[in-house]
């Protein structure tokens, strides 16, 4: 007995499709449709969380708009980043200061961001921010072609090791979080790091278009790993 609605489904195969491929497809169908279910589930969970603990006023290092100008530099502090919004978006890219480059797979999500980015900005700040110092987290920035995004650097300040964005060791963790301003103060709301709470990966996944394109594919996504030329410590996310 089929669920009601799925006799009358519009077609998700071309015409002359074996009945096995249908019904195949028409169970896939059910479990696609349970899976948006549970999503949007966990969506209305995050949005009723009870309020998170208000921080410190920290202040980072950002240069000009222009990712090919080294100056001025100029002290920017969490707040600023929320512009015209009182909601802000901070993705924390893995960049530890003494690594030639930020990690390829963090850089691959804000590659997706950078190109949304204009959507973004119709709701909330949006702002990367990484450890390494400015200068040289502008140039990976100038080298993928971020202009027009928010890039600051933590550097010489506690956010990554408040944020747990930083393990003691001194190691990056690739994570996105939101805040929220309160006059001119701001709270922290929530953050998804890479990693679930049992240590499996791919907690960032939905963010990404690439993985979830790659997924559709009948070769899968295999271990494909974004851009093989992070020339910096062991990749631990």
């Amino acid at each position: 007995m089929t669920k009601p609605g799925i006799d009358t489904m519009e077609p998700m195969w071309p015409q002359g499709s074996s009945a096995d491929y249908v019904a195949a497809r028409i169970e896939l169908a059910e479990a696609e449709r349970t899976l948006r279910d549970q999503i949007e589930a966990v969506a209305a969970a995050r949005r009723k969380m009870p309020q998170g603990r208000l921080l410190p006023e920290y202040t980072f290092a950002e240069g000009p708009q222009d990712l090919g100008v080294a100056e001025p530099v100029r002290a920017t502090r969490l707040r600023e980043l929320f512009g015209a919004h009182d909601i802000l978006v901070v993705y924390h890219l893995m960049f530890h200061p003494d690594d030639a480059a930020a990690c390829s797979m963090c850089s691959m999500w804000v590659d997706g961001f950078h190109g949304v980015l204009h959507h973004l900005g119709r709701h909330a700040g949006f702002a990367a921010i990484a450890k390494a110092p400015l200068p040289k987290l502008r140039g990976w920035a100038l080298r993928r072609g971020w202009d027009g995004m928010r890039i600051l650097s933590s550097h010489d300040t506690t956010f990554n090791a408040d944020m747990n964005a930083e393990r003691a060791d001194g190691d990056q963790r690739p994570m996105i979080s939101v805040f929220t301003a309160e006059g001119n103060a701001v709270r922290h709301f929530y953050t998804l790091p890479a990693n679930f709470w049992d240590d499996a990966q791919r907690g960032i996944d939905l963010l990404s278009p690439v993985w979830n394109v790659l997924d559709l594919l009948p070769t899968g996504r295999g271990e494909w790993y974004a851009d093989n030329d992070y020339a910096g410590r062991e990749r631990r996310i």
